[in-house]
C-alpha cells in the first residue's frame, strides 16, 4: 500500500514548512508567489488532496457559500443568472470555496430557507441576487450577523452591505445614444412598473439620454410586468399612437422580443424593412441573453463572470479581512449590435 500523502510530505517534496504549506491552502495571498507556486506544484505532483473535515475544524470555517437558482420564467431572462452562477462556481473554487444551490419562490420563502440552511449546514455566507427597495433578506441576514453579499445593490442605502452591480442606467443610456447617433428622435422604451430597483435605473438612462438630446420623453414609455407578450402589447400600443416612437429601448431582452414582433406586425404602415431584414422601428433589448443572439436582436450585455468573480472576492475579504465593509463595485455593461438596430 502506497503511503498516504500528508502536508508534511507535500512539505518535504517543496523543500518548505508544513505552516507554509498550510497557508498555501487556507490563506494563499501571505505566500510568496515563487514559494505558493512551488507549494502548489507538490500537490499536484503528490495528488495531495486535502481533508475538508480538518480544514474545518483548524480554520473553524466550512468553507460553503450558498447562492438561489432563480426561477426561469418564460425561459429567456431567466437564463441570464445561469452565467453568473457558473462564474460564481468556478471562481469560488478557485479560492477555495464550495457554493452551494438552493431554490426558493420568493423573498418570504428565501428567508425560510436561510433559516433551514443555516440550521443544517455550517454556512461561510450567502450571495444575494435581485435585490430591490426594502428588501427583507438582507434585513434578516445583517440583523443575525450572516456574512452576505450582494449582486445589486442596496437601493436605500448604498452603503448598507458589501455589493456588486452592473450599471443599468449606462446600458440603456448607451442604448438610446445609439439610435440618436443613427438618426432617431422619437425612442420610445418598455420597461417594468415604477418602484423596481432596477427597473427604475434602467428606465433612468433612457430618459436622461433623451433629455441630454434635447429630446422630451414624456409620452414615450410603457410599462408592465416582464414577458414577451405584454412586450408585444406595449410596443403595439407605442406603435399605433399619434405621433409613435421610430425606435425602442427594452428594460429586458423578453420584453423586446415582444416589441420586435410587434414592430414587425407594423412594417406596412411604417415603412419597410430593406434587405437586412430589420425592423422599420428598431428594437433593443437588454442583458443580452441566448435568445436574442439567436434572433439577431441588439441587446445591453452584462458582465456577469466579472460580477461573480467580484461577489466573490468581496465575500472573502468580509470572510478573512478587518471587520470592515469593502467598498462596493459597479460594472459597466456593454451594446452588443446585431442587424436589428
Amino acid at each position: 500500500m502506497s503511503e498516504k500523502v500528508t502536508i508534511a510530505t507535500v512539505a518535504r517534496h517543496a523543500q518548505v514548512s508544513r505552516q507554509t504549506v498550510s497557508n498555501v491552502l487556507n490563506s494563499p495571498h501571505v505566500v510568496r508567489e515563487e514559494t505558493r507556486q512551488r507549494v502548489q506544484e507538490a500537490i499536484d505532483s503528490l495528488g495531495y488532496r486535502a481533508s475538508q473535515a480538518a480544514r474545518q475544524m483548524r480554520t473553524g470555517r466550512s468553507r460553503l457559500i450558498a447562492v438561489r437558482i432563480e426561477p426561469t420564467r418564460d425561459g429567456i431572462n431567466g437564463s441570464v443568472l445561469d452565467r453568473f452562477l457558473h462564474g460564481l462556481t468556478e471562481t469560488a473554487e478557485a479560492a477555495g470555496y464550495r457554493a452551494m444551490l438552493y431554490t426558493a419562490a420568493d423573498a418570504a420563502a428565501e428567508i425560510a430557507t436561510f433559516d433551514d440552511l443555516l440550521s443544517a449546514y455550517d454556512l461561510d455566507g450567502f450571495v444575494l441576487t435581485g435585490t430591490d427597495h426594502g428588501d427583507p433578506r438582507t434585513a434578516w441576514l445583517a440583523e443575525r450577523g450572516v456574512p452576505f453579499v450582494t449582486f445589486g445593490r442596496p437601493w436605500d442605502d448604498p452603503d448598507a452591505h458589501p455589493w456588486v452591480d452592473v450599471d443599468g442606467a449606462a446600458g440603456t443610456a448607451q442604448a438610446t445614444g445609439h439610435l440618436l447617433a443613427a438618426g432617431h428622435r422619437r425612442i420610445g422604451f418598455i420597461g417594468w412598473p415604477a418602484g423596481s430597483g432596477v427597473g427604475d435605473d434602467r428606465r433612468a438612462g433612457w430618459r436622461e439620454a433623451l433629455r441630454a438630446a434635447g429630446v422630451d420623453p414624456t409620452g414615450l414609455d410603457r410599462e408592465a410586468v416582464d414577458g414577451i407578450a405584454e412586450g408585444e402589447r406595449l410596443a403595439a400600443d407605442l406603435l399605433a399612437a399619434a405621433s409613435p416612437p421610430n425606435a425602442l429601448v427594452c428594460a429586458s431582452d423578453s420584453l423586446a422580443l415582444g416589441a420586435l414582433q410587434a414592430a414587425r406586425a407594423a412594417a406596412p404602415a411604417t415603412g419597410t424593412a430593406g434587405h437586412t431584414g430589420a425592423p422599420a422601428v428598431p428594437v433593443i433589448g437588454f442583458d443580452d441573453t441566448p435568445v436574442a443572439a439567436a434572433v439577431g436582436l441588439t441587446s445591453v450585455s452584462q458582465p456577469l463572470g466579472d460580477a461573480a468573480a467580484r461577489c466573490v472576492d468581496l465575500l472573502t475579504a468580509v470572510l478573512d479581512g478587518p471587520p470592515r465593509t469593502p467598498a462596493p463595485v459597479l460594472l459597466q455593461p456593454s451594446l452588443v449590435l446585431r442587424h436589428t438596430a
